[in-house]
């Protein structure tokens, strides 16, 4: 069919041309004929040999034109019959090969035009794949384990979070019997919570059956029998597995319970693929919140949506135990000074800081000012919504009225539910769950730093199909900031948008050795195969931004379907700080 369209678009307009080029010259033979009427004889048969000997050789040389395009229109109507089929997907595989601008995508009349700041157009080549692979072996059973894993976490909620699903691995490691991580009660926030009140823990026990055996206590038998309590013992910051083999197993099975305590970030980033992908069977589906934490954050999300049918999620992150750590300094004189000494106190080895030099490096959070101009400069209008997903900002409502300016349409978790959040106001990490439920539904996410919920929820968003999560450049936009006033509105939004590039969230920002593997879960980000995109984009199958029920991670035939085209940016991670007091602040 292609072919036969080929020809008959190209040869009617040829033929034509041809029938008129030979009909003009048929009409100038019979011109000269009639204006020579009167010569002689054998002038007139000379001159009509010649233009019929002439006429032929046009018709001859206008057949061979014709044989020859035939001959290359029939050569396209095979490309394009070839193409026909394939164009789709060399548009596929092109998209993988183009060096994509982030903010400026194609040339108009008017200048460049920007792209969608809302959703990456790449987003929709990949999904998010964890599912066990052909070998993996069963979890061990109770009475066949080596003993039983005792875990205490530290930290704040998200913080916590990454204690609890590498204890998992650890687990799984030792080939030991796992009981249900203790969460910490003496941190800066004060809050009792166990892992019950904050964690479904009969989902979080069946969801990881297959991988590790976990129990509620360890079982009255056993501890009457045993001769010492528990061992105690704290592994250093970003263990291999390795040392867990050498230096934790004999423990355990000389005497069957060990607590590993202060447990955060107490896993190497770099593991095989079997563990990664366990990584994130449990952080993004075991770990599910409690029935009534759930259902109060899923309220704010569908309150934000009726108002708007998009809005951003913006951690400011600017509580005063956050800027206290990052020893910056901002304007608040001797009180400030003095305030945030006192809090720095909790941390025994934090080095004294230079607040000048940490803000040129790019390690003071931004200003809730600094986020709002960063956003408008990006392009997006006065008349967004937004959620600010935050606990007790530094300044109160005087610090936030710029960014309230900025975005009227402002929000908080206080304001979307009076009375239905006061059963959880006096239990920090269960706020900061709701804070995470809304900041996951959003479409665009904003952070403001790098602590525990920005690199937890950054990792979800891309193992959820990389919705646009927007991390500031600091380093660059500090000092753009200070200049500001130096230059109009369109430079200045000019040069913020070039500073944010590779701070988008878009899939070719996860490259080896870039932060954390729960930031950056390249492992367990796979690339769709092309016949799922195209039924993708006929609305049959797979769109692009869906979510949970987007990807499957049960089905044990998808490793096999997927493995080909499966994204391996490298195994070497760079490691972001071993001090041992590195990520202890607030999420």
């Amino acid at each position: 069919m292609g072919v036969a369209k080929a020809w008959r678009f190209s040869l009617t307009p040829a033929a034509a041309k041809l029938a008129l080029l030979h009909n003009g010259y048929n009409n100038g033979e019979k011109q000269v004929l009639s204006l020579k009427s009167s010569a002689t004889a054998t002038t007139a048969t000379t001159i009509t040999k010649t233009t019929s000997s002439l006429s032929q050789r046009k018709q001859t040389v206008s057949w061979s034109w014709s044989l020859v395009c035939g001959l290359m229109l029939f050569g396209l109507g095979l490309i394009s019959l070839f193409t026909g089929h394939v164009a789709s997907d060399l548009e596929w595989y092109s998209q993988r090969l183009v060096k994509n601008t982030l903010y400026y995508s194609k040339l108009n009349g008017n200048g460049r035009e920007a792209i969608d700041v809302w959703k990456s157009k790449y987003s929709k080549f990949y999904y998010g794949c964890s599912q066990r692979g052909p070998r993996y072996a069963p979890a061990v059973k109770e009475r066949a384990s080596n003993g039983y894993l005792l875990i205490a976490t530290s930290g704040g909620l998200n913080q916590q979070r990454t204690g609890i699903t590498d204890a998992v691995v650890v687990a799984r490691i030792l080939n030991a019997t796992l009981v249900v991580p203790e969460l910490d009660h003496h941190s800066y926030w004060k809050d009792d919570s166990d892992f019950i009140h904050i964690f479904d823990v009969d989902w979080f026990m069946s969801y990881l059956a297959k991988d590790v055996t976990i129990v509620r206590r360890v079982p009255e038998k056993v501890m009457r029998n045993m001769d010492k309590p528990p061992y105690t013992m704290r592994v250093p910051r970003k263990s291999e597995p390795e040392y867990y083999i050498e230096q934790v197993l004999p423990i355990l099975l000389r005497r069957r319970v060990v607590q590993l305590t202060k447990f955060d970030y107490r896993l190497s980033s770099n593991l095989d693929d079997e563990l990664q992908k366990l990584r994130c069977r449990v952080n993004y589906h075991a770990l599910k919140f409690t029935k009534s934490i759930h259902e109060l954050g899923q309220k704010l999300v569908m309150r934000m949506r009726r108002m708007e049918k998009r809005f951003i999620a913006v951690h400011l992150r600017f509580e005063p135990d956050m800027l206290a750590f990052s020893g910056c300094y901002y304007g608040g004189g001797d009180k400030e000074r003095y305030e945030f000494a006192e809090i720095r106190k909790r941390w025994a080895t934090l080095p004294d800081l230079n607040a000048e030099e940490e803000r040129k490096r790019g390690k003071c959070p931004l200003t809730p000012h600094e986020v709002g101009l960063m956003l408008r400069a990006l392009g997006f209008a006065n008349d967004t919504y937004l959620y600010v997903a935050s606990g007790e900002i530094y300044g109160g409502d005087e610090t936030l009225r710029p960014l309230r300016e900025l975005f009227p349409n402002f929000y908080t978790k206080e304001m979307l539910a009076n009375e239905e959040l006061k059963p959880f106001l006096p239990f920090s990490s269960r706020l900061a769950a709701i804070d995470y439920i809304v900041s996951d539904e959003s479409d665009v996410f904003v952070t403001n730093n790098n602590g525990n919920m920005a690199k937890i929820l950054a990792g979800r968003r891309r193992y959820m199909g990389h919705k646009r999560t927007i991390r500031p450049n600091a380093k660059r936009l500090s000092a753009l900031f200070m200049a500001r006033d130096q230059m109009d509105w369109d430079t200045f939004a000019k040069k913020v948008k070039s500073c944010q590039k590779g701070f988008m969230g878009d899939p070719d920002e996860m490259k080896p050795g870039r932060g954390e593997f729960h930031e950056f879960p390249e492992t367990c980000v796979c690339e769709k195969p092309f016949k799922d995109i195209a039924k993708s984009n006929d609305g049959n199958l797979l769109t692009a931004g869906k979510t949970k029920s987007t990807y499957s991670v049960e089905n044990p035939g998808e490793k096999a379907r997927h493995m080909s085209m499966k994204r391996k940016i490298g195994k070497d991670r760079i490691s972001v700080g071993d001090n041992e007091d590195d990520e202890i602040f607030a999420d």
